[in-house]
């Protein structure tokens, strides 16, 4: 497992060096950064802005380090200006991209929630990854387990979830292999990096 919980499970790709670790690794680990006209600093989450990018391992530490280091201005090899919200600038580009992938997915019937509905995905073998959301009670949460040699994400937030299932609030959810799953778990597996594990105990009531 790489940093910020990035699995380096996957070979094939592209591989790019981080600025702020000097480690060279597979790119969808890591997050591309781009300059604007104005020589402003933009996340680039989906690799997708024109212009030449640097990159960032997905990991909090990661990021403040070359934001602190002003390693962004040595990267581009030019003067550039940092928002200084640059780094939850990212958190929030990666939340809204995990919530939209899984969306995809429950469109595609690939991926369903609440409590019974992801119990019998996983009782019937269909479900690959387990999600189930942070703020959501350790309790209600223990009861289900993580599919053998599959996946579990635990660090959305019950509102994220419920955006992504077009409900208020959602605890548990699930996802077929195959389809869009292996995207998710990428790009979750960036944002957990950009996220702080302890919920400090908070629980949210099963429903």
């Amino acid at each position: 497992m790489g940093r910020g919980g990035v699995h380096k499970e996957r070979s094939e790709g592209p591989e790019r060096k981080c600025i702020a670790t000097g480690e060279v690794q597979p790119r969808y680990g890591l997050i591309r950064f781009v300059t604007g006209p104005d020589g402003q600093v933009f996340p680039d989450v989906a690799s997708k802005l024109p212009g030449r990018g640097v990159y960032v391992t997905a990991d909090r530490k990661a990021l403040d380090t070359a934001v602190g280091k002003k390693l962004f201005a040595r990267g581009f090899k030019a003067q550039v200006t940092v928002p200084q919200d640059l780094v939850d600038e990212v958190e929030r580009q990666l939340s809204r991209r995990v919530i939209e992938l899984i969306s995809l997915a429950r469109k595609s019937g690939d991926a369903v929630a609440g409590y019974e509905k992801v119990k019998s995905w996983l009782d019937r073998e269909e479900a690959w990854v387990l999600i189930q959301a942070v703020d959501g009670s350790g309790r209600g949460k223990s009861k289900l387990s993580t599919p053998h040699f599959g996946k579990y994400i635990g660090w959305l937030t019950a509102d994220e979830l419920g955006a992504a299932f077009g409900r208020q609030t959602v605890i548990h959810a699930a996802l077929a292999s195959g389809g869009l799953a292996k995207r998710v778990v990428e790009e979750a597996q960036r944002l957990r990096g950009l996220r702080d594990m302890d919920d400090g105990g908070k629980g949210r009531a099963e429903g």
